[in-house]
């Protein structure tokens, strides 16, 4: 049986306590292979063999206190491997599914919800956690009406002192009853040491031993921290829909002659919009006339506009300068590059990176491992060396709201979260944790030449003229070539275009195949071949068939001009690097790591580019050369990334470590590779090793602040400084600390 994907949006997860309880509670369902969920986009993923009752899912996820639907374009069969997932079903109308005030429609006007629907009044957990002022959520409803007990309790205590431990109890049991009742939703779904457990231990052990007051106080500070978490939660969340809110709601329409405003996310593909100076741009397409400075920087971080005219590409969310533009639709909204990138980094937020797989391994064993030093605490004391029961079972409760390990489990998630979503704002793709986890390893880049390392087509780079002038010999091979799609033609028309020379129309045109190409212009019979070709006429002298070979040797190719069966110039042309290619294999040398050119292009060629750029090389290469190349480097000790355009060198992107796809955004280059480039430049792969690495640095900061904190809070617990509420202090707070930290990642330069 074909094995399915289904997605589902869920609602009010904010930790990865939330996740790992989803998590563990679905992978029971009957016929459930593989779950992914992501605390960060708010998602979940799962594979099934088709048997499952889908219904089944989501009422155990509603359950727990989560709202739950499932995300259209759902339940294709399954055949790639896990790092095509994408490409099943396009589910990216959930994007343009959320009301306007950033609610899921995820939920409760489901009719399967009714199980949200009877405990929505109890649990804690609302829709869309930062949706809205956080006093209107459900939780800051709850936080608020525990705050205002505790503060009634208090003041009862004053003045009835005789009932005031009861009006503490009750204050207890406002916050405490909804997190109870998920304690026990949880432990039936197959995690019985949630945090909400250890919260329910501790503030019933807390009355038990008359400290009512604390317990009231603790349930308060835990709905706290639970409402703070959800705010950095949502703050997170929001950092990768912020890429979807680029995109403008409505466009200007052409139809029949006239222009009328349309929803941006019913245009078709083909169809004509019109852009006025100072719009955002509201689909990817081709321009087909007007020539604007085009802001890229909201979808790709180029500070400067790029000029662009007809035939040239536009992305959706980038916004026009100074011209009227019309543009022709290629993608329709669910298809947009900002939409295809907005879901190919929530779905890399399902991925885990290996560090975050060992820290979920480690918690397993680390909060059971809590709850037996808590109650040791609590019984050896007394029982052995003569203690006080009430003294030691506190401390036994205060370590057991130490020990939960939301703020290490969090650590990772949340540092990849925000690091996978500041690289896609900055055209920076990585399908996953362990996509990101490796990129700060590398020790080798190995790159392929033609559209990587180089332009990719053709350009002009020298005229050589022999008794004309250098226009006159442009202007005549120009007037040949008009009408033709050759790269290397187009190279010779585009250079008579930027010079503005003129170019008469031609007569008597002729292509002669594997030569060249010849014609008539006022009276003069003009021929622009191949240099054998031009040899083979006796047209050369020694001395110009010496400037051909010099030219060749730098790579270039050349085309010789004849005016009435006489060489009249040379004109060559090399595909050459990108502007920034030199300055790009510059910041990756700096950071110790190697770089290499691997191409199928002629030794000549190949290097002559290398040399331009001072990288090692290889040429003539057949794919299942590259492949084997990257092997052998691998096999060397080294760890390899290999950047191609992610067609011709799919065996190879394969064989690497890491396969980066260079590229503007095109479906190869979004969906072979485990990384992609997609604005083309060469220095983007050193920022991506570099983000790696401070996303790693991040990780170790955050798991060093959520480790460091307990231990002091352990010992400062046993010591009897510290009691319950700072114990529930360090738990919360250091979850909101280490996801501040994540945050930070959002907003660094690279």
């Amino acid at each position: 049986m074909a094995e399915s994907e289904t997605r589902y949006r869920v609602g009010g997860m904010d930790c990865a306590a939330c996740a790992n309880k989803i998590d563990t509670a679905v992978r029971r369902v009957a016929g459930v292979a593989d779950v992914s969920v992501s605390v960060m986009a708010g998602t979940m993923t799962v594979r099934h063999d088709g048997s499952s009752d889908l219904k089944a899912i989501e009422r155990k996820v509603t359950g727990l206190g989560y709202s739950v639907a499932p995300l259209a374009g759902n339940a294709a069969p399954v055949h790639a491997s896990p790092q095509h997932r994408h490409d099943h079903g396009h589910d990216h109308d959930d994007h343009a599914s959320h009301d306007h005030d950033g609610h899921d429609r995820a939920g409760h006007d489901h009719p399967h919800d009714h199980g949200a629907k009877e405990i929505e009044g109890l649990h804690g957990h609302d829709q869309a956690p930062m949706a809205g002022p956080w006093w209107q959520s459900r939780k800051g409803r709850l936080t608020i009406l525990s705050g205002g007990a505790l503060v009634a309790a208090y003041a009862v205590g004053q003045l009835v002192p005789a009932i005031g431990s009861y009006a503490f109890i009750v204050a207890m049991l406002i916050g405490l009853v909804p997190i109870a009742r998920r304690a026990v939703m949880a432990a039936f779904s197959g995690t019985p040491f949630s945090i909400e457990m250890l919260m329910t231990i501790a503030a019933v052990g807390a009355v038990i031993i008359n400290a009512g007051e604390e317990a009231a106080t603790v349930v308060f500070l835990f709905l706290v921290g639970e409402l703070l978490e959800g705010v950095a939660a949502g703050k997170a969340r929001q950092s990768i829909q912020s890429l979807a809110a680029l995109v403008p709601k409505n466009a200007l329409l052409e139809d029949n002659g006239q222009t009328r405003e349309v929803p941006a996310e019913s245009l078709a593909v083909g169809a004509i919009i019109m852009v006025r100076p100072g719009d955002r741009i509201s689909a990817d397409g081709i321009i087909v006339s007007g020539e604007s400075a085009i802001d890229e920087a909201p979808v790709t971080g180029e500070s400067t506009p790029v000029r662009k005219g007809v035939d040239a590409v536009v992305f959706a969310g980038t916004v026009n300068g100074d011209a009227v533009l019309r543009v022709r639709v290629t993608a329709a909204a669910a298809d947009n590059t900002i939409a295809r990138v907005v879901k190919l980094v929530e779905e890399a937020q399902e991925s885990k990176a290996p560090t975050e797989r060992f820290i979920d391994r480690f918690s397993r064993y680390y909060t059971p491992g809590v709850v037996v030093v808590a109650a040791l605490v609590a019984i050896v004391p007394p029982l052995l060396f003569g203690g006080s029961w009430d003294e030691w079972i506190y401390k036994g409760l205060a370590i057991l709201l130490i020990g939960c390990p939301c703020a290490l489990v969090i650590s990772t998630p949340a540092a990849i979260a925000a690091a996978l979503s500041a690289g896609a704002r900055r055209g920076l793709l990585m399908k996953g944790g362990a996509v990101l986890e490796t990129l700060g390893k590398v020790t080798m880049v190995a790159f392929d030449k033609t559209g990587t390392l180089t332009e990719g087509r053709p350009q002009v780079t020298d005229i050589i003229s022999f008794g004309l002038k250098e226009a006159q010999v442009l202007s005549r091979a120009a007037v040949l070539e008009q009408g033709s799609s050759h790269p290397l033609a187009l190279a010779i028309l585009n250079r008579a275009k930027a010079d503005g020379v003129p170019v008469p129309p031609a007569f008597e045109l002729e292509a002669l195949p594997g030569k060249g190409v010849s014609g008539k212009v006022g009276g003069e019979t003009l021929d622009l071949l191949s240099p054998p070709a031009a040899r083979a006429l006796g047209a050369l002298s020694a001395e110009q068939d010496a400037r051909i070979t010099a030219l060749n040797d730098e790579g270039k190719s050349v085309s010789v001009l004849l005016g009435n069966g006489i060489a009249a110039g040379l004109i060559a042309m090399r595909d050459e690097p990108r502007e920034d290619a030199e300055a790009g294999l510059a910041t990756l040398k700096s950071a110790g790591v190697k770089a290499m050119m691997l191409t199928g292009d002629n030794k000549r060629t190949a290097a002559a580019v290398a040399g331009m750029l001072g990288i090692d090389w290889l040429g003539e290469m057949m794919p299942e050369d590259k492949q084997r190349v990257v092997g052998e480097l691998k096999r060397q000790g080294f760890i390899v990334a290999k950047v191609g355009d992610g067609i011709n060198d799919a065996p190879a992107l394969a064989a690497a470590d890491i396969g980066i796809a260079m590229g503007g955004g095109t479906d190869v280059a979004l969906e072979t590779a485990d990384a992609a480039v997609l604005h083309g430049r060469v220095g983007d792969v050193a920022r991506m090793i570099e983000l790696s690495k401070r996303t790693m640095g991040n990780i170790q900061q955050n798991i060093s602040i959520a480790l460091g904190l307990k231990a002091v809070f352990l010992v400062t617990t046993i010591m009897g400084i510290t009691g319950l509420w700072p114990a529930i202090l360090a738990d919360t707070g250091a979850t909101v600390l280490v996801t501040i930290n994540a945050l930070r990642l959002l907003r660094i330069k690279i």
